[in-house]
């Protein structure tokens, strides 16, 4: 690698520490507020999402590796039945694409449920499409109230 580079990889690791640093810091004074978790970066959020299912309830919690994982974030069981979850961190409704990684992914990882969950609402033909291909939709109604009993330290 060349000295730019270097740096460049530096740089990129410090901002991301930073990033969930600060993440870290808020739990620790609190509950992370709605709109926190409305800046967070992709893999904090899956793993913020991680967390609050452990909180509630799910064993088991696994994020996946990330790249190659067939559009599943988070793999978990609760009561016996094994699920496969896929985040999604939105500024705007969550459409059918994430509906249909959520289909192949359940599948692919050979669990009972397939889910989205996000910090946004679903549009009309996600929702549809989650109905047809029995994938649960866990709207930002879902995220907040899973988050309200996020313990504070």
């Amino acid at each position: 690698m060349d000295t730019n580079t270097i740096i460049i990889t530096i740089i990129a690791c410090a901002a991301a520490m930073a990033g969930s640093t600060l993440l870290y810091l808020r739990r620790r004074r609190g509950r992370i507020r709605p709109q926190d978790f409305d800046l967070m970066e992709g893999h904090d959020f899956e793993y913020y999402c991680a967390e609050l299912l452990k909180n509630n309830g799910f064993q088991e919690v696994e994020v996946t590796k990330g790249s190659g994982d067939y559009g599943i974030d988070i793999l978990a069981q609760k009561d016996g039945v094994t699920y496969a979850i896929q985040c999604k961190c939105y500024t705007a409704p969550v459409g059918v694409k994430a509906v249909q990684e959520a289909y192949a992914g359940r599948d692919y990882y050979d669990r009972m449920v397939g889910a989205v969950l996000t910090n946004q609402y679903f549009t009309q033909p996600a929702v549809e499409a989650a109905q047809k291909l029995k994938i649960l939709l866990w709207d930002r109604g879902y995220l907040e109230e899973m988050a309200e009993d996020w313990p504070a330290s």
